[in-house]
């Protein structure tokens, strides 16, 4: 069976037309897109300028950094240039060498910071400059002084020179002046002559005879005459050593002693005389010993020394006596 509706139906035909907004959707939602896709073209190109900067800023004061650290490296290179110079000269630009401490810390302080900003590096690269000022001040400096040594030297070595000179003229005009005393000295010695030996026989009543019988003897009286054309005017001592005829010293009976002569050492004497002395002038001399035992019969020889030189010398005989004498 059939069921009819009794509604009327719609057909394509009676149905009314509706109105389609999808593409006017679609569209304002693609015009969206394209203007949110344009502002974020656009805000990213912003950000990627702003990163392009704040790199190139990040890239100028990295190499600024290193430039300064470079120029740091290099002013320190010729402070230690600067630290063979001599002690004294170190002494001299010890001032300076404090200033240039404070100003190296300070620049190390900037340079050793890892975010040192421009300022930071504007003040390290006046430090830096001030320190290439200080440094050049004293290169000069060290520049002088080194010339000055120089010459202080030379002058030292040219001294010394003149020192070593002066000592060695010095030493041959002692040498000399020695040689000359010397000369002097040994030209001086007296000369003995006229040596004459007279044995005495002192008599009861006081009255004396000479004899040459050595028993009768009791004394020997030498006399001579001593002179010298340059000797200078003074005393000086007179030695006579008396060898008896047995070849031995024949001691004073006052009692003797020693001198030293120039050729045989220490040797005994028998009297010692002190003589006057005048410049070219004989001075006679004449003295008497006794001796501490009877005389000897044989030779006496008397021997004269001044200045440790023999300066003359005599014998006398004595005879045995007689069966009356």
């Amino acid at each position: 069976m059939n069921n009819v509706s009794n509604f009327p139906q719609d057909t394509p035909a009676n149905m009314p037309q509706r109105k389609d907004y999808r593409n006017i959707i679609i569209g304002v939602l693609a015009a969206g897109l394209m203007g949110v896709g344009g502002f974020m073209i656009a805000d990213n190109k912003k950000s990627s300028e702003t990163i392009h900067v704040q790199e190139s800023k990040i890239t100028a004061v990295t190499e600024e950094k290193s430039i300064l650290q470079n120029n740091f490296d290099a002013s320190l290179a010729r402070l230690d240039s600067m630290s063979t110079v001599n002690t004294d000269l170190q002494g001299k630009l010890k001032s300076s060498s404090s200033e240039i401490s404070k100003t190296k810390k300070e620049i190390r302080n900037i340079l050793n910071k890892k975010n040192a900003t421009a300022s930071e590096l504007g003040r390290a690269k006046q430090l830096i400059a001030s320190l290439n000022e200080k440094i050049a001040g004293m290169e000069q400096e060290v520049a002088r002084l080194t010339e000055e040594n120089k010459t202080l030297n030379q002058d030292k070595i040219t001294l010394i020179a003149d020192k070593d000179k002066l000592t060695t003229d010095l030493t041959s005009t002692n040498e000399a002046k020695v040689n000359l005393e010397k000369k002097v000295d040994i030209a001086s010695t007296l000369n003995a002559t006229n040596i004459v030996i007279t044995p005495i026989n002192e008599r009861k009543n006081g009255k004396e005879k000479v004899s040459t019988v050595a028993k009768r003897v009791d004394k020997l009286v030498v006399s001579f005459d001593v002179n010298n054309r340059i000797v200078q005017p003074g005393m000086t001592d007179v030695y006579v050593l008396v060898i008896g005829p047995d070849g031995n010293p024949v001691a004073d009976k006052s009692g003797a002693g020693t001198f030293t002569t120039r050729e045989e050492g220490e040797k005994s004497y028998t009297a010692k005389v002190q003589v006057d002395l005048e410049t070219a002038k004989n001075k006679n001399v004449e003295f008497a010993f006794k001796p501490g035992s009877t005389f000897q019969r044989g030779s006496y020889k008397i021997m004269i020394y001044q200045n440790g030189f023999l300066i003359g010398q005599g014998v006398r005989e004595l005879k045995k006596g007689g069966l009356f004498s």
